[in-house]
């Protein structure tokens, strides 16, 4: 991923999101529209709006009504592109400031409209169509994390070593990246019922995802995945000829990046790990109930169970202060590292993934050790705390952490404090960043950042629908 520069106040009339003529004041002259106005919006949700008018109706706090009206739809007002191809949905998903869909991000974004397809067919088809590309993408190389819309496209990263085709903007393999899409499947079908995407070439993908898990076991040999990259950024590079450092096969899956882009020092990364534990065992329950192969669906099962039998043996470690917590990455040698990284899947967000529960003791111990200083990418200043990565450096704080802190809580306060946080260093724009510094809310990266917005949305939907009285 293109590294992000520092943007101030100012910088946020970029990447088309605004405009002079979006600054048009709203009802109340203190929170000015930002949103994109209806003739310019990529893709209209009549439930989503309709969401959007009854949280504005019933939250009385002016500003974080003003908050959920521009963030929610943020997705589908900038980054939408649909269509049908052979009578099929087909929707490409932008990440927004670059022009590529990524695995991860495309699933993410459109999670949080899932409660409401049911009773909006055009959103519906929109998020199968989400899946009908996913599905093109993993085919066409399930190492890559992030394509092109169009198919013959070369970009800035072509001359990175390893097996680049045309279409595909970056090949950094991650496994969450094929974790996400059978999440998005799997809840797409829990919504609807409708198993029409669940075809052929779906199957094919999911067959795929499990070839693919179990090279990166490298039981036998490294694989046939390898990346290197010139560049001055050491996180966008493998050491050993590309392979990343030596792990001793124990049946963890190896990730060569962080679902930061970032990549990883042992390469089975913890969290990403127990996100393919569910992700198997939901593909293997779809794929029984499409009345698919039924031995890979036992292989699904099986693999899962692997993974879940060595997470117990090798994720968890004692900690002189924390007792039992879970390391982020292990080499299955005895070698581990402690931290958590703000991305999702991180070690916080494991439950609002499915991956663990929220009453895990370990979970529970190894949450208070990542917002401590046992924590090196835990940062507190004087406008915020919260967990970054090394993807942006040090002291800024990543809005995902904070919102997945509160996801992931059952605390009133935590959750407040959490919404309060966000509410305050938006830095007046309206929109959630990618990352801002502790001390200054105004040092931001990602002037539009869809995934944030669209996640935000959903924080405050469902604290509106669970906890109102915490948006007073």
């Amino acid at each position: 991923m293109k590294r992000r520069s520092f943007v101030q106040k100012a910088g946020i009339l970029t990447a088309g999101l605004l405009s002079s003529r979006l600054m048009a004041l709203a009802a109340d002259p203190e929170f000015p529209s930002v949103r994109k106005p209806l003739a310019m919006r990529r893709f209209n949700s009549r439930s989503v709006e309709n969401a959007i008018t009854e949280f504005n109706a019933k939250v009385k706090n002016k500003e974080l009504s003003w908050l959920f009206n521009n963030c929610f739809p943020n997705t589908l007002d900038t980054t939408v592109t649909f269509t049908q191809i052979d009578g099929k949905p087909d929707t490409y998903i932008s990440s927004g400031e670059t022009d590529a869909m990524w695995l991860r991000d495309s699933s993410a974004q459109v999670w949080s409209y899932l409660p409401f397809l049911r009773r909006d067919r055009a959103l519906r088809d929109m998020v199968a169509g989400v899946i009908n590309r996913q599905v093109k993408n993993i085919l066409k190389d399930p190492y890559a994390n992030a394509f092109y819309n169009d198919p013959l496209k070369t970009g800035e990263w072509k001359e990175d070593l390893t097996t680049m085709l045309p279409g595909i903007h970056e090949r950094k393999w991650e496994i969450d990246s094929l974790c996400y899409p059978i999440r998005l499947s799997y809840r797409y079908w829990q919504q609807t019922k409708d198993t029409s995407p669940f075809d052929t070439a779906w199957q094919d993908a999911v067959r795929l995802i499990l070839k693919t898990f179990k090279e990166q076991q490298r039981k036998e040999n490294n694989g046939p995945y390898h990346f290197q990259r010139t560049t001055a950024w050491a996180t966008d590079n493998l050491p050993m000829q590309g392979f990343g450092y030596p792990v001793k096969p124990v049946g963890l899956i190896c990730s060569a990046f962080r679902p930061s882009d970032d990549a990883t020092i042992y390469s089975f990364l913890v969290p990403s790990n127990f996100f393919a534990v569910i992700s198997l065992r939901q593909a293997a329950e779809l794929f029984r109930l499409v009345k698919a192969d039924g031995k890979v669906a036992d292989e699904l099962d099986e693999l899962a169970m692997e993974v879940r039998q060595a997470l117990q043996k090798h994720a968890v470690i004692e900690h002189p202060v924390h007792g039992k917590i879970y390391a982020y990455e292990v080499n299955g040698m005895g070698s581990y590292n402690l931290m958590d990284d703000a991305n999702i899947p991180g070690l916080l967000a494991m439950p609002y993934l499915g991956a663990v529960s929220m009453s895990d003791p370990v979970y529970l111990n190894t949450r208070k050790m990542i917002h401590s200083d046992d924590n090196p990418f835990y940062y507190k200043g004087k406008a915020a705390e919260g967990i970054g990565g090394p993807h942006i450096g040090k002291d800024m704080i990543w809005p995902l952490s904070i919102i997945a802190r509160a996801l992931t809580s059952t605390d009133d306060d935590e959750i407040k404090m959490c919404i309060d946080v966000l509410r305050k260093t938006h830095a007046d724009t309206g929109f959630i960043h990618e990352s801002f510094h502790k001390d200054i809310p105004k040092q931001y990266t990602r002037a539009w950042f869809p995934w944030g917005n669209t996640i935000f949305g959903e924080l405050l939907w469902k604290t509106y629908q669970e906890r109102p009285h915490l948006l007073v």
